[in-house]
């Protein structure tokens, strides 16, 4: 989706939940947190991979809820989660903070659910099948 925002002439900033997570805590260690984040508000989409993928402090967590409360009706943000909706409390450690979080997610959002094998286990199967069937050959 983000190759096709770019093909249409959007600004697209994609990057993981841990790299933007750690890049956030810097930037409030170093009182600029609210610098960092105004950064972020020129491009239109903001793509973040494997949320909830890493268990992170609450400190770590609170800085990701204040970027998604910074964009609220911003800018888009897409994020990409192994997790249901119902299991999120292990990502914002509270149920307000949680609740929160979603409420701001899903107002004006599409939510697409991709119940598909991980196409990175596959290929790594697939590499694994094809190693075994050289050694079989041999």
């Amino acid at each position: 989706m983000g190759h096709e925002l770019v093909e249409q002439g959007q600004s697209v900033y994609f990057t993981t939940c841990v790299l933007l997570v750690q890049r956030l805590l810097q930037a409030k260690h170093d009182l600029q947190l609210e610098k960092e984040l105004r950064r972020f508000d020129k491009y239109e989409a903001l793509i973040i991979d494997d949320i909830g993928y890493v268990q992170q402090s609450r400190e770590e967590m609170e800085v990701l809820f204040t970027l998604l409360a910074h964009r609220y009706e911003r800018g888009s943000v897409l994020l990409t989660s192994n997790l249901v909706f119902s299991e999120w409390e292990r990502i914002f450690k509270d149920p307000m903070t949680t609740a929160a979080a979603i409420d701001r997610l899903v107002h004006h959002s599409v939510i697409l659910e991709l119940n598909l094998p991980s196409y990175r286990m596959e290929a790594a199967q697939k590499k694994k099948a094809a190693r075994g069937g050289d050694n079989a050959a041999e």
